[in-house]
């Protein structure tokens, strides 16, 4: 566990700023909420992939609160679209390049639209794969080669947990690029598709909340069945904090 993280349930979260994950060579980010925690549970696989993250980033009050309330920690939530617009500010004064894989074509396309308006000084592409649960070779390879003939800086990817982070985990080594993001609903938060609440429900930890309303059949079972299997393991790690021998 280095200066820049902290324990939580066995995570080794991230705790400083945005800025302290440059300029350390290869980097694979990922972001833990209480959905992405309760699905890790279930699935070894996803889990390994979030546990051997460089940088495991708190996106969610849920996990803030949880930090606090077990142990005292003290951790800042970073959500994917902070995480984003930082490494795009950052590539437009470098010059840099991104690409974007995963989503659909369209959004892909606006992503790339907007960018050329809103950061000149980057150099971006972008690949939409097949949408399945899993891929062949063939589309790997395609995927991998689309990626490492651009030569990207940073590779955002976007297929929904744990699907995208399974994915970066299985094929980081042949992934030519220097930070690789996993960030999910960003691509279609920055491509319009889909509106991000605005900065005062995040401010107040109710992003969540104006999300569910938009979109309440695809999230009620992320929200509300996920989060009472989330305190149920809050629950139980602090009974067991608290009575160590029983």
């Amino acid at each position: 566990m280095n200066t820049f993280e902290s324990e939580f349930l066995g995570y080794p979260m991230f705790k400083g700023q945005l800025i302290d994950i440059l300029h350390k060579g290869k980097t694979i980010i990922n972001t833990l909420n209480q959905y992405s925690f309760c699905l890790a549970e279930e699935d070894k696989v996803f889990k390994k992939a979030l546990m051997s993250s460089d940088v495991l980033l708190p996106d969610g009050i849920s996990i803030v609160l949880s930090a606090k309330f077990l142990s005292g920690n003290s951790l800042s939530k970073i959500a994917g679209a902070d995480l984003h617009e930082f490494v795009l500010k950052y590539l437009n004064n470098v010059y840099g390049s991104c690409f974007y894989l995963g989503s659909k074509d369209e959004t892909i396309d606006a992503i790339k639209g907007k960018i050329v308006e809103e950061f000149p000084n980057v150099r971006v592409s972008g690949y939409s794969p097949p949408f399945k649960d899993q891929f062949t070779d063939e589309d790997n390879q395609i995927m991998l080669q689309r990626i490492n003939e651009f030569g990207p800086d940073v590779l955002f990817v976007g297929m929904t947990a744990p699907k995208q982070e399974k994915w970066v985990f299985q094929n980081k080594y042949k992934i030519q690029a220097t930070y690789i993001c996993s960030i999910g609903a960003v691509f279609d938060f920055y491509s319009g598709k889909v509106d991000r609440p605005n900065q005062f429900w995040v401010k107040y930890g109710l992003e969540w909340f104006i999300r569910f309303i938009k979109e309440p059949k695809r999230l009620w079972r992320r929200y509300f069945l996920y989060g009472a299997v989330y305190l149920k393991h809050i629950a139980v790690n602090k009974f067991h904090k608290l009575n160590p021998t029983i």
